[in-house]
């Protein structure tokens, strides 16, 4: 999986994803409502990273693969959305064939 650009943008897409739903439904309620605000900083700080990831690799496989400028946004705006990177990856692993070149 993480021998392509593609395989490589799906693993961090994930663990960005993941992280995501770590810091909204784990660590903000703890730190609201059991008062452990290091939680949040913690996982902000992760999270943080593997965005700034993600942004390098989908770059790359946005290059490589010369994606139209709408999958560009889509995949963008799928790391703002809580669960958007699934649906991305759902759609990327279904189009994978087409994925490369579209």
């Amino acid at each position: 999986m993480l021998m392509t650009p593609l395989g490589r943008f799906r693993a961090v897409a994930l663990a960005e994803g993941l992280s995501f739903i770590v810091l909204l439904f784990i660590a903000m309620p703890l730190k609201y409502f059991a008062d452990m605000p290091l939680a949040v900083r913690y996982t902000g700080l992760v999270h943080g990273l593997l965005f700034v990831v993600y942004l390098l690799v989908l770059l790359e496989a946005g290059i490589t693969y010369r994606w139209p400028i709408f999958r560009w946004v889509g995949a963008f705006g799928a790391s703002l959305v809580p669960f958007g990177v699934f649906v991305l990856d759902a759609r990327l692993r279904r189009e994978a064939p087409s994925a490369r070149g579209s």
